[in-house]
């Protein structure tokens, strides 16, 4: 299969790319970053410098290849937009990625017994975000979804916290390097409040094995959460400390003077609760994640 990836040189889309080279797909990525050209080639991916504002190039790119992966931003609705004109009626499959903070409650770093009126979601619970960016981003999602009735065998993976190390050229994940930078600049480990809230995650090798098994089998007009297994805050950032022999984690206010994450940044990521189910992954595509401890993988820092 001829796959086009976008987000190639980031740490989801790189690891992707990565990984159906190696299941021996041909993959072209898009990349911002001229620099970056030549080293995404060396990892066997044929790079296309552009951006999500170029839809000529999206387009053309997107009617040569057999699939498409969008893993370059889940906010940019006029490149989804672009890459379901592209595809439509040609049957192909495009893989959407989205994050689980879509489906975040709380905001101070205490656990949250409810989601939604639920304990937690499954891609079958009926939930309507409060928060404008989320409400976006899930309006963007349904976008995708609803292009099966273009006949594109679209899909949603929604991405729950990702750790491990990216395959390509990106290497960190978002959350996770946020809190060992500030570790790492501030002398102790911090989370946010108690650090009770909750997240659920996946490592990033298992997830590359669901985008390439999506690619292959997804039916059209899918929605899948992603994860196995969770884990609190408190407990990540304990392990952190373990593995960087640093004290903590310790209480944090998003507003005091030493503040090094920016507070919406602060509250409605590191501070929130994200708790999700991915049965139909494994129902539908057959998936067999291999990873199952982020603290262990935390403690080996």
């Amino acid at each position: 299969m001829y796959v086009f990836v976008t987000g190639a040189s980031g740490y989801i889309g790189g690891s992707v790319a990565a990984r159906l080279i190696q299941a021996g797909h041909t993959v072209t990525g898009l990349i911002r970053d001229q620099a970056k050209a030549e080293d995404l080639a060396r990892l066997g991916c044929r790079p296309v410098v552009g951006t999500l504002d170029d839809p000529a190039v999206l387009t053309e790119q997107a009617r040569r290849a057999d699939g498409v992966v969008n893993a370059a931003s889940s906010d940019h609705r006029g490149a989804v937009e672009a890459l379901i004109a592209a595809l439509a009626g040609s049957g192909k499959p495009l893989i959407h990625t989205s994050g689980s903070s879509i489906v975040g409650v709380g905001a101070d770093g205490e656990a949250s017994g409810k989601t939604f009126g639920e304990d937690i979601l499954d891609a079958d619970s009926a939930w309507e975000p409060d928060h404008p960016i989320r409400k976006a981003r899930l309006a963007i999602d349904r976008l995708v979804l609803s292009a099966a009735e273009k006949d594109v065998r679209s899909a949603v993976l929604c991405n729950s916290l990702i750790y491990g190390p990216g395959r390509g050229l990106g290497r960190d994940s978002v959350l996770i390097a946020a809190l060992v930078h500030q570790a790492r600049s501030g002398g102790v480990v911090r989370h946010v409040g108690s650090g009770g809230n909750i997240w659920s995650n996946v490592h990033i090798d298992d997830m590359a094995d669901l985008y390439l098994l999506a690619l292959e089998k997804t039916p059209a007009g899918t929605f899948y959460f992603v994860e196995n297994g969770e884990e609190s805050f408190a407990a990540m950032t304990g392990a952190i400390a373990r593995s960087l022999g640093l004290p903590g984690p310790r209480p944090w206010d998003p507003d005091s003077p030493d503040n090094v994450w920016d507070p919406q940044f602060a509250r409605h990521a590191l501070g929130s609760n994200s708790r999700v189910r991915g049965t139909r992954t494994r129902d539908l595509l057959g998936w067999r994640p291999r990873h199952r401890s982020i603290t262990d993988w935390l403690t080996d820092l």
